[in-house]
């Protein structure tokens, strides 16, 4: 019961990690502020899903792009529950297309959400969190290495690590860790439908990728939620403006398995 009496809010907390890192921290008896853009229903089930592990948990709509909004989630969550103590950034969308075809709309949408909606995150965590607070933002590994696309996303997850460091040392004083989580290839419903949309087979990706992860599998969207349960708890306290890469090996290997 790692997070009993803690407060979590979760952005993009509907599904893939976000969802998973939610659940978690509802089992180990963590109130949850589930956020969610457009899919309501699903945000629901995963309060449910809590309070049915023994957590407890609000659904609250808000784009975190939208400061006015942020702060109407950070308002809602100080009259339920009279602070937050963990704050998990994993809201992220973006426009998949190369670089030569991105438009202004384009970038303003994606860093607008992925820099400037962590930083609004952050911002109004801080008032609410006590000396052990704890910060995670989830980036990816298209912040490092070229993937097709991904061109704006990964700019703007690179940005975001970058802003994880400044808050470290910022934050560092009043007892608040900041850190980050890179993921590389997980199984999620997001790369999946990204997959589709793009006119690629899944199959693709397994026929290609996998040959470089030395496990010979992708990983999982929970496992990716107990590295942020991790950094969440106190046994993290010395870390501290780190983003920590989780993909099982993949970005080291140059030759595929045989």
């Amino acid at each position: 019961m790692r997070f009993k009496g803690k407060v979590a809010l979760i952005s993009g907390a509907s599904r893939g990690i976000g969802m998973e890192t939610a659940l978690l921290i509802g089992r180990e008896g963590g109130s949850v502020v589930v956020n969610y853009k457009k899919n309501q229903e699903a945000a629901e089930k995963v309060a449910v899903q809590i309070k049915g592990s023994g957590g407890d948990a609000i659904v609250f709509q808000a784009d975190v792009a939208e400061q006015e909004q942020v702060i109407a989630m950070y308002e809602k969550t100080r009259q339920v529950y009279g602070k937050v103590d963990i704050v998990v950034a994993s809201a992220a969308a973006a426009a998949s297309k190369p670089l030569m075809a991105i438009k202004d709309y384009h970038m303003d949408k994606t860093f607008k959400l992925t820099v400037q909606g962590f930083l609004f995150l952050t911002q109004q965590a801080v008032p609410l969190m006590a000396d052990g607070g704890r910060v995670i933002a989830v980036s990816g590994w298209d912040s490092f290495r070229a993937l097709d696309g991904h061109g704006v996303l990964g700019a703007a997850k690179a940005a975001m690590e970058a802003m994880v460091r400044y808050l470290a040392v910022e934050l560092g004083p009043r007892g608040i860790n900041v850190n980050g989580v890179c993921p590389g290839p997980i199984d999620t419903l997001s790369a999946r439908i990204y997959a589709k949309e793009t006119q690629q087979q899944w199959e693709f990706y397994e026929r290609t990728w996998l040959p470089f992860v030395p496990s010979g599998r992708f990983g999982r969207p929970e496992e990716i939620a107990d590295i942020i349960a991790f950094l969440a708890s106190p046994a993290s306290s010395l870390i501290n403006g780190q983003t920590i890469v989780a993909d099982g090996g993949f970005t080291l290997t140059t030759v595929p398995r045989t």
